[in-house]
């Protein structure tokens, strides 16, 4: 996993920090959610997903070269969670579907973020603070255009790309089941992006891009 190769190298070279980031406030943000809707699922879920992925973050800092930087986008991103929690508690009557309409948002942005690391040529793991655009189709020409043109899939992780596809089908079963909209949604773009990478995968291997070793003499 990313924390293993983290805490094995001492470095975060190819390690998106992005990611990292958005799944801690989409966490934080259906942590909220559950404990509002009172769904036992969602707070037990959400709490252990917001407590791994603040320790993958904490670890990045402790490695990352560029701690100022990572400091700088992180306090970017818990700026507009908690503005949204803010949004939703000033609403009595409607406060439920305004937090889940922030934590939908929020769940696109996580899905797009792994891709948006991609669209900015950085291939170490910086990212902006939000993903762009307002669905998965927006970054699907930039990255097949950066991929294809480096023919390498160094900078996209295959196990996030996993855990990304199992986590966005699981969901958007579960939201159907419970008639949520809000559940069910934005994980769609999860499916869409996890699949688009699967592709690039298959398309262009891990390791196809190493140099030759050289022949003894």
């Amino acid at each position: 996993s990313d924390m293993r190769q983290m805490l094995a190298t001492q470095s975060v070279e190819n390690i998106q920090f992005l990611p990292f980031l958005a799944t801690d406030a989409n966490n934080l943000g259906w942590l909220g959610y559950g404990c509002l809707k009172r769904d036992p699922t969602l707070v037990a879920v959400n709490a252990v997903g917001a407590a791994l992925n603040t320790l993958c973050v904490l670890v990045y800092l402790r490695y990352s070269p560029h701690k100022r930087r990572v400091l700088l986008r992180s306090l970017a991103l818990l700026v507009p969670l908690a503005a949204g929690y803010g949004y939703a508690a000033l609403a009595a009557g409607a406060r439920l579907a305004r937090l889940g309409l922030f934590c939908s948002a929020v769940t696109v942005a996580m899905y797009v973020s792994p891709l948006a690391d991609l669209v900015r040529g950085d291939g170490h793991g910086a990212g902006a603070a939000a993903a762009g655009g307002t669905a998965a189709g927006a970054a699907v020409t930039p990255v097949q255009a950066r991929v294809l043109r480096s023919r390498s899939t160094r900078c996209l992780s295959f196990p996030l790309t996993v855990t990304t596809f199992l986590a966005s089908a699981s969901w958007t079963l579960y939201g159907a089941q419970l008639r949520d909209p809000y559940i069910a949604v934005p994980n769609v773009p999860g499916i869409v992006t996890s699949v688009l990478r699967f592709w690039l995968f298959w398309r262009y291997p891990p390791g196809q891009d190493k140099p030759p070793r050289a022949l003894p003499t």
